[in-house]
């Protein structure tokens, strides 16, 4: 009798189809779930290892032969946007990849099965097994799949994700100084602090921002002053 398989749909999303099934349900096994199923010996820790890297071997490789007239440095910010965690997250949910994961009792009622750590974590195991599936041509299907439209609409601006290193390497330039950043106000309890920092140049430029972090306060001020300089 013939066996349906439970991973069509998510095979076709993914652009390649699983010889050895079981490389893919282990991709899909949260550890949290391997911790209450004591019978099961994999979770997808290992895989993921191995998809991180391959993943930034195929996504360089791709650049390299697609934009031969880009510099090293627009090159290196593409890749690691489109390898980024956040990237990696966005793409898992809109294949609908946390659907499919197995995770422990905990985990699911915690909504670690939406959470956007374990869904880049599953992706990254998932490109591991497929390597181990079908060697690199397999991860190259994925990749021209799912990763390959994400390519078409990045600007080529390296600083897009990182405004307070653009705003760095402009006050190097122009002054040789580094912004100078400093927590204004911090308001709320420990656990759920908001962050109130401004950012002053050399020539008296400011920037205000606001965050949970202080690292993310520091983004929006350096935003902020970046807009103040046309940039």
């Amino acid at each position: 009798m013939f066996k349906r398989n439970p991973y069509s749909v998510l095979e076709k999303r993914l652009g390649y189809r699983f010889r050895n099934k079981n490389l893919l349900v282990a991709a899909l096994t949260h550890r949290s779930f391997r911790f209450e199923n004591r019978e099961i010996d994999e979770d997808n820790q290992r895989l993921e290892f191995l998809g991180d890297a391959v993943l930034g071997y195929v996504a360089a490789g791709y650049l390299y032969e697609e934009f031969c007239d880009k510099n090293e440095g627009v090159l290196t910010s593409h890749r690691s946007r489109i390898t980024s965690g956040k990237a990696l997250a966005s793409i898992a949910k809109g294949i609908g990849l946390g659907e499919y994961v197995k995770v422990g009792h905990g985990e699911e009622m915690s909504g670690g099965r939406d959470r956007a750590s374990n869904l880049e974590d599953a992706l990254e195991s998932v490109i591991g097994a497929a390597c181990l599936d079908g060697d690199i041509k397999a991860v190259q299907k994925i990749f021209k799949e799912l990763f390959v439209p994400c390519i078409e609409s990045l600007s080529e601006d390296v600083w897009e994700d990182n405004p307070k290193g653009k705003l760095q390497e402009h006050s190097q330039k122009l002054w040789k100084t580094s912004p100078r950043y400093r927590v204004t106000e911090t308001e709320g309890p420990a656990h759920a602090a908001i962050f109130r920092v401004e950012v002053i140049l050399t020539d008296g430029t400011c920037g205000r921002g606001e965050g949970s972090s202080k690292q993310a306060a520091e983004r929006v001020a350096a935003h902020e002053a970046l807009g103040k300089l046309n940039y």
